[in-house]
């Protein structure tokens, strides 16, 4: 299976023009990569679509690697399970080819991950503490977005939705006192200092949104620390201007 790669490679998802007159959601994930180490030199290579098994509307594709193992991780719509997408990891053969069929870790199913939308989405990788954990999103972009967590232990298979524990509740949602709305679909990186993670996230300041708040261009960039509990887990804490 691949190990981490060095060169520079960007998983992006696309889909038909909005022009075609059928289903938007009809996004598939691919990848390119450059074989040049600095990512503003060199060619452009399209490696093609990541092919998961699954023939239906998928995106927000992230990787990472752990005990060796290059692990694929995306949001995806299965046509048997009631919902708009969830998240699914895999193993790679290579980074733009899976080893092993998807397995999924989590669909939406708690209030606060169904509202307006069911969805799961938006995986991002942090680990620490002995741990790994995935942040994603769920509910419809408006006020309703939100983001969850899954956490498990760094010496468990990885591959064995049993070895994940979900939260009930969402760790990151509106903040009605600070006028910041939907937060969601994070990354995270460090701070100057090598060490402090840095949670980056976007949100709107405002709720009264015209038409689908998919297509409000309006959601800005936030960034905060993350602050760790006794236990070792991350605390996410309110959205705010003032971090």
């Amino acid at each position: 299976m691949a190990q981490t790669c060095d060169w520079p490679l960007v998983y992006f998802a696309a889909a038909p023009s909005r022009e075609i007159k059928f289903d938007l959601f009809q996004h598939r994930m691919y990848c390119v990569r450059n074989k040049n180490a600095n990512p503003l030199e060199g060619e452009w290579e399209f490696m093609g679509q990541i092919d998961s098994g699954i023939d239906t509307f998928c995106l927000d594709a992230t990787t990472f690697t752990h005990n060796g193992v290059l692990y694929y991780l995306w949001a995806q719509k299965d046509v048997n399970i009631r919902g708009n997408s969830n998240l699914y990891i895999a193993p790679m053969k290579t980074p733009w080819q899976l080893a092993a069929g998807p397995v999924m870790l989590t669909k939406p199913e708690f209030e606060w991950e169904v509202r307006g939308f069911r969805v799961n989405e938006g995986p991002s990788v942090l680990k620490r503490n002995g741990k790994i954990f995935i942040s994603y999103s769920a509910s419809a972009t408006d006020e309703n977005y939100a983001m969850g967590l899954l956490w498990a232990d760094e010496g468990t298979d990885l591959l064995n939705p049993a070895s994940w524990t979900k939260s009930r509740e969402p760790v990151l949602c509106s903040d009605l006192d600070n006028n910041i709305y939907g937060p969601g679909h994070n990354s995270f990186t460090y701070g100057e200092d090598g060490d402090t993670v840095m949670l980056v996230y976007h949100a709107r300041t405002y709720t009264e949104i015209v038409g689908d708040p998919l297509w409000n261009p309006d959601r800005h960039t936030f960034v905060k620390p993350l602050r760790w509990d006794d236990n070792g887990m991350p605390v996410f804490g309110k959205p705010s201007m003032a971090d």
